[in-house]
């Protein structure tokens, strides 16, 4: 819960907020910080705006690992680390975080156990290294390796993103104002064609329908598309819904790859550090099976640890599913008789990672010459279907 909070310290009053279990709880914290309380009132629900800007991300979770993994290995303790950060968190969700997981360590907990309980936070490939990690007693070399490998994640993920969102963007743009054209410009253009009685192009013809149809029902139009948007994220969300569009994806001629790259860079990467954790093969494929958000190669994963468990090779299972592209079958199989199957998974997890980039830089170098084309096309039609009535209505005068 969050509390407000105003108080007198040094003869100046200061106000704030502080998240707690209860009310004495946030007196207790003054009375120990040197405040003496003047009010405390319960702020939930007040500042939403403020609260969402403030939600957790994956960023901060990169950066909470890597700050633990640096004290952990200046020889702080895990309980005095945590203290430290809890201290610093500028972040309510993350100080509650803290603070949950300080009352679990003291209470006798392990580390991973704390983590287990917060699964929006920390996923299995997570609390599966800080269970090597405590097991091994190399917890603080776990926690840099898998800062590295989110920081690594977060960055790979920013290059996909960063580079899909300015096609995006333009195709939004040009969606809306050639709903604003159509809607609101056009119908006024065409007014002045409706009572000259010259027989006017089929193209101009169709514009004018369009135009009436948009200029009448438009606010239909707007609620329909957005009640669609609403259903198909509804249905999307549904086990069925998610197979259907990640078979799709997988199939589009220009998205393909790069999904497929990156599916790939994901888990080659993540099941290379488990098993250089000391994380065995069937439960790093287990691991890999969750945190797969494809749900095809997810189906993929699962049957090829049916395989493994029953004694079938990696690269041999692997091999079995076509999905696969031969160069990661192969490398596999070339770990698994080196006995360095954690370090070729590595080794592919880079080249895959260039791959995929490359593919996204493929990706936008077609995309923007394509929408700049659509873009040609559309205003092309939009004025020849205005301006060719007026070469008609000069023949017709001459």
């Amino acid at each position: 819960m969050q509390f407000s909070y105003k108080a007198l310290k040094n003869n100046k009053v200061t106000r704030g907020t502080l998240n707690a279990e209860s009310q004495e709880a946030v007196l207790r914290f003054l009375k120990t910080s040197d405040y003496f309380p003047i009010e405390i009132r319960r702020s939930d629900g007040t500042n939403s705006y403020l609260d969402f800007l403030n939600k957790a991300n994956f960023s901060d979770i990169v950066n909470l690992t890597r700050q633990l993994a640096i004290m952990l290995n200046a020889g702080m303790t895990l309980i005095d680390a945590v203290d430290l950060l809890k201290g610093q968190a500028n972040k309510p969700p993350i100080q509650d975080l803290l603070i949950n997981i300080d009352k679990e360590i003291k209470a006798g907990n392990n580390f991973s156990y704390a983590l287990q309980k917060y699964p929006q936070y920390f996923s299995n490939f997570y609390v599966a290294l800080v269970k090597s990690g405590e097991a091994s007693g190399k917890l603080s070399d776990i926690l840099l390796r898998l800062a590295d490998n989110l920081e690594k994640q977060r960055v790979f993920r920013g290059k996909i993103k960063g580079a899909m969102i300015y096609p995006l963007v333009v195709l939004i743009a040009i969606v809306v104002v050639m709903f604003i054209m159509i809607t609101f410009v056009i119908p006024k253009l065409l007014d002045l064609y409706k009572d000259i009685q010259v027989e006017l192009p089929i193209y101009t013809q169709i514009l004018i329908v369009v135009s009436d149809f948009f200029g009448k029902f438009w606010v239909l139009i707007i609620g329909a598309t957005a009640a669609t948007i609403m259903l198909l994220k509804r249905y999307l969300k549904s086990s069925a819904g998610k197979r259907l569009f990640d078979a799709l994806s997988l199939k589009l001629p220009l998205f393909s790859n790069v999904i497929k790259m990156s599916v790939l860079v994901d888990t080659t990467r993540t099941l290379a550090i488990l098993l250089s954790s000391g994380v065995s093969l069937l439960e790093g494929l287990t691991i890999i099976t969750d945190i797969t958000s494809n749900s095809i190669y997810r189906e993929i994963f699962i049957g090829v640890r049916r395989q493994v468990e029953k004694g079938v090779s990696l690269g041999s299972a692997m091999k079995e599913a076509t999905i696969f592209p031969p160069i990661l079958v192969q490398m596999t199989m070339v770990g698994e008789e080196t006995g360095h199957l954690d370090d070729t998974l590595m080794r592919i997890a880079n080249y895959f990672e260039i791959e995929s980039e490359m593919a996204v830089k493929a990706l936008t170098t077609l995309i923007e010459p394509a929408i700049l084309v659509f873009l040609g096309i559309a205003v092309a039609f939009l004025v020849f279907s205005i301006i060719a009535p007026i070469y008609s209505l000069t023949s017709a005068i001459k």
